[in-house]
């Protein structure tokens, strides 16, 4: 089976979506599929077995002059004229102009696929949106949604209306209704947006992030970490952006209570906190100071470093926001998965994490129940204590579920 996957960014350095969306490029090779992957990263990057192709940027044309003026006039003026354009047209300047950048390059290929997946990052959707404009590709076009969209169908607390909710809307539902299939990276994520575009339930199936095989420079050098970490410590790491939305405090008062509770774990435990952190840069700051048990990066860690150092502590823990439900899968859960440790799920009673960890799984809690956390840290402690191999993950369903195999069933499936 012939797969062409039009894709946003195969630069895994510039978001998790992109770390999944790499991860499923390779496992689609690695299932035995022909694949073919134009991507608008913009720069020069290939992937190791994969045939790519850079879709060039359209650089002659009125709207990438009106995106390129728009940026000037805020560089120099201090105006920020996004809001009203896109109340206006809907999309930026700059999105139309990427759009049809992908589009033309589409139209070129010679390339004649069974099946075109659609993948993208963060709230842009460009692919989407350009094969959307090709009639000719939707028989078998395959729109994989990573995450809610628009903004307002998003559950509290991300969501927000944009002055362009309409037009983003009416172009979801467009997506909803022209793709032959679409694909969800978690169950609850496709009756969420079920809910919103009822099409999505009828043609909508689960192809969730993938388990992957990485090859670093030095990759047989795990044994080398960076300063900052004590392999025969008890580390419990949370790697991943801290948004604002998505508080450490809960975290971080239960560590603490665990380290008042119990003062023999202060000199051989360790909570790591490595990515942006930005909306909680003073409470970072305060507790960084006060206990030395906690060691903060508020920035970026390169994936190679957060990946060995997944496999080696002690506990992973996946931090999601304060909520009633909680659609996503983490583009870190394979990872986390892969590592075979204790995964410590701070998440919403409703969430993905706990409907496939299972309701009986022992270190669960909601973000903000400190007693809680503090004593699921405490549990942990003791067991790796007694002996670090009882805080093995050791799940195989999740290993097959995120496997080549399984993926590889679900593309078949869709032929049938």
């Amino acid at each position: 089976m012939k797969i062409l996957v039009v894709v946003d960014s195969i630069n895994i350095e510039d978001s998790s979506g992109s770390k999944a969306n790499v991860a499923l490029i390779h496992n689609l090779v690695e299932a035995g599929f022909e694949v073919l992957v134009y991507h608008y990263t913009l720069k020069n990057i290939s992937l190791d077995g994969v045939n790519c192709f850079a879709i060039p940027e359209i650089k002659y044309s009125p709207l990438y002059f009106l995106s390129r003026l728009q940026r000037i006039v805020q560089r120099n003026f201090k105006v920020n004229l996004a809001p009203l354009l896109e109340k206006l047209f809907g999309f930026s300047f700059t999105f139309f102009n990427d759009t049809n950048s992908i589009a033309k390059a589409l139209k070129k290929c010679s390339f004649q696929p069974d099946l075109v997946l659609t993948l993208s990052k963060g709230a842009s959707f460009r692919p989407h949106y350009a094969v959307l404009q090709l009639p000719e590709l939707h028989h078998k076009w395959v729109a994989y949604v990573h995450d809610p969209y628009p903004f307002h169908n998003y559950p509290r607390p991300y969501t927000w209306v944009e002055s362009s909710y309409r037009q983003k809307e009416a172009f979801f539902m467009q997506v909803s209704e022209r793709a032959k299939y679409s694909a969800f990276p978690s169950q609850l994520l496709l009756e969420w947006m079920g809910s919103y575009y009822p099409n999505f339930l009828k043609t909508g199936v689960i192809v969730p992030h993938q388990n992957a095989k990485y090859h670093f420079e030095g990759s047989g050098q795990s044994h080398v970490f960076p300063d900052y970490f004590d392999a025969s410590k008890f580390n419990l790491l949370h790697a991943g952006n801290l948004m604002k939305q998505r508080s450490p405090e809960g975290l971080i008062e239960g560590y603490v209570l665990f380290l008042l509770k119990n003062r023999e774990a202060r000199g051989d435990s360790r909570l790591l906190l490595l990515g942006p952190a930005s909306y909680h840069s003073k409470l970072l700051e305060i507790y960084q100071k006060s206990y030395p048990e906690i060691y903060i990066h508020n920035g970026h860690v390169a994936f190679e470093e957060v990946y060995r150092l997944q496999k080696n502590v002690s506990v992973n823990i996946i931090l999601e926001s304060k909520s009633e439900i909680s659609p996503f899968l983490p583009a870190k859960f394979p990872h986390c998965v892969e590592a075979n440790k204790a995964i410590l799920s701070l998440a919403p009673y409703y969430s993905e994490i706990r409907r496939l960890l299972g309701k009986d799984y022992l270190y669960w809690s909601e973000v903000d129940d400190v007693d809680a956390i503090a004593d699921l840290i405490e549990k942990m402690y003791r067991s790796w204590k007694q002996n670090p191999e009882d805080l093995l993950l050791n799940r195989k369903d999740l290993e097959t579920y995120l496997s080549v195999d399984y993926l590889k069933k679900v593309i078949f499936d869709l032929k049938e």
